[in-house]
């Protein structure tokens, strides 16, 4: 596994006020930049292959144990025997295939795993790439939120865009991450993950918690960075978490299967200004 930065030398072009309508030459120089890295991650069970995602290097364990949770391969910690990551010639049960690194699944004595399917590959942008039907989509959670009678100050929650910004390590040397945090109702941070992804930033909080006995995740609240679509809501409430806040705009979709399980989502949560989609009796 590389770092999760990587240095390029790049062009930097200036352009001066272009002032009195004369066109003036852009200033050039030439400079290291640093990139966020984006590299493959191979997810095996029984070395089977069953997904390759694109992720930044980095809590790949995590990110592995919340992709197993997220498409209801796993319940609890209990059903993973061990996660392996490898970059040699084999690799588990078979040949490693030269692109990137295998996270290698062992799952518990007893327990199948998921039938094999062609289409595995998930970008960075996208958390479903790999569902071949729309019956695949939804997940059952085995935990209520309804039963959840958390409650969030507005105000709290206007304050954790900051925090989640100000613990984004590698987002501040590159500026190009998602985040998602995990924070306790009184705005404690529990947990931050960065990556690419914006799905893979949640599932390496998720599996966090999964793997450290954390589920559910009763009382807190998941930030993320970017926008709510469908697969962050429905990953929330698989580790049941019951308020999920955006900075930027849910989907149709993720408001309706918020409704739907008793999740409280909120978007464009910014300053001290939010939309409350679903679920206003948890806030304050």
């Amino acid at each position: 596994m590389t770092g999760r930065t990587s240095r390029r030398r790049v062009l930097r072009l200036s352009v001066p006020d272009q002032a009195g309508g004369q066109a003036q030459p852009a200033a050039q120089s030439s400079r290291a930049d640093l990139l966020a890295a984006e590299e493959p991650l191979g997810i095996r069970i029984g070395g089977q292959a069953v997904s390759l995602t694109m992720r930044t290097p980095g809590d790949d364990i995590d990110l592995t144990a919340g992709f197993l949770l997220s498409e209801g391969i796993v319940g609890s910690a209990a059903d993973i025997d061990s996660i392996r990551i490898c970059t040699g010639e084999r690799c588990g049960h078979g040949e490693h295939d030269g692109l990137g690194n295998i996270a290698d699944v062992t799952l518990r004595a007893g327990l199948a795993p998921p039938a094999p399917r062609r289409n595995f590959l998930t970008t960075s942008a996208c958390g479903v790439c790999g569902k071949a039907s729309i019956a695949e989509l939804r997940v059952a959670s085995p935990y209520d939120l309804l039963a959840d009678h958390t409650v969030v100050a507005a105000a709290t929650l206007a304050t954790l865009p900051d925090a989640l910004r100000q613990a984004q390590r590698v987002f501040e040397r590159t500026g190009g991450l998602h985040a998602a945090g995990l924070f306790a109702a009184d705005g404690t941070l529990l947990a931050i993950r960065e990556d690419v992804g914006r799905h893979n930033a949640v599932d390496k909080v998720v599996g966090w918690a999964l793997r450290g006995g954390r589920l559910p995740l009763s009382g807190c609240v998941l930030l993320v960075s970017g926008r709510a679509s469908f697969e962050l809501v429905q990953k929330a409430v698989l580790a049941g978490i019951p308020v999920l806040a955006a900075v930027s705009a849910p989907s149709s979709l993720a408001a309706e299967l918020a409704e739907e399980a008793g999740l409280t989502l909120v978007g464009f949560l910014r300053g001290s200004a939010m939309n409350v989609y679903t679920g206003s009796q948890r806030i304050a």
